[in-house]
This record gives C-alpha cells, structure tokens and sequence, in this order.
C-alpha cells in the first residue's frame, strides 16, 4: 500500500498561504491519518485474486456436482417413465385383444343366429308350410336390423377403445416430452 501524497510540498504550500510551520505539519498529518484509515476500510472490504480464485473454484465445484445430480435425476425419471410407457401399452394390446375377441364372438354369434333362422325357413318350406311372402320379408328384414345394431354396436365400441387408445397414447407422449423440456431447461 502506497500513498502517493507530497506532503512537503502540501506543507510549504500551506506556509505560502498564511500557516506557521507546525500549524501545517499537524494539519498534514492529520490529512495523512484520515487518508491511512480510508485505505484500511476499503482496503478490508476488497478480496485479494487468489481469495477470488479460491471462491471461483468452490463455487465451480459446487456447480459441477449439482450437474451429476441433474444427470443421475434425470437418468431416473427416464427411466420410469419408459416404464410407465411399456406398461400402458401392454394395458392397451390387452384391450385391443378383448376387443377383437368381443368382435369374434358377436360375429359368431351373429352367424349362428342367422344359419339357424335359414335352417328354419328351410325346414318350414321343405316341410309344406308355406308362409306368405311379407312374413318372411318381416323376419328378414327383422334379422338384418339385428345384424345391423349389433355391427354398429360393435363399431361404436371400436371407435371408442380407440380413442381412449389414443387419449392414453398422446397423454403418455406429452408426458415425457414435458420431462424432456423441463430438464433441458434446467440444463440451459
């Protein structure tokens, strides 16, 4: 620490202007005190570069571990979500096996119900009973309104498995791509 300060000369400029000798010594000391404890106050709140350098590198340290924490939390949430993932899509190909067994079954049944109400008009004809021609339209078109609700209830119940499909399936993708942003944003 330095003080670039003449103080002769600030003494013989103080005598040129009226002072005695000691009146301008006590005044530069005194000058030379105030200026000695200034420097003390500022030079106690500065830092030296190597304290500076010492903060730098524990504040690096700090940042470096909380960056493997981000990695390893973000390793784990990954993963539970591929989890959560797998066990959706198993949920939804075992409701899309049912699915297709409801439809097997209602068309089998479906078949059934039509082969035996052919085998009945067949057997009422080759038996001699002969029934007027709107009896059997009636019957018919009775038979093909049954086919037809039961197709459009089966349609009806694809349609809506499969959006609930879907509802799962798009939830599960904005999901992780939530996840994704969000870690990346912390990152950056």
């Amino acid at each position: 620490r330095k003080l670039f300060f003449d103080t002769h000369a600030l003494v013989c400029l103080l005598e040129e202007n009226g002072f005695t000798t000691q009146q301008s010594e006590v005044i530069v000391s005194a000058l030379v005190k105030i200026m000695d404890t200034n420097l003390d106050m500022i030079y106690k709140d500065m830092v030296t570069k190597v304290q500076q350098e010492i903060a730098l590198q524990q504040v690096m340290s700090h940042i470096g571990g909380v960056k493997k924490d981000m990695i390893i939390l973000e390793k784990s949430e990954f993963s539970a979500l591929r989890s959560e993932n797998e066990k959706i899509k198993l949920e939804l190909q075992q409701i899309k096996k049912q699915v297709m067994d409801e439809i097997t079954k209602v068309r089998a049944d479906n078949k059934l119900n039509l082969n035996l109400e052919k085998s009945r008009v067949k057997e009422l004809v080759s038996s001699g009973y002969f029934i007027l021609h709107a009896q059997q339209d009636r019957a018919l078109t009775q038979t093909d309104r049954k086919i037809d609700t039961e197709v459009a209830d089966l349609k009806t119940m694809l349609e809506s498995h499969k959006l609930d499909n879907i509802k799962y399936l798009a939830g599960s993708v904005f999901t992780c791509l939530t996840v994704a942003l969000g870690f990346y944003r912390l990152w950056i």
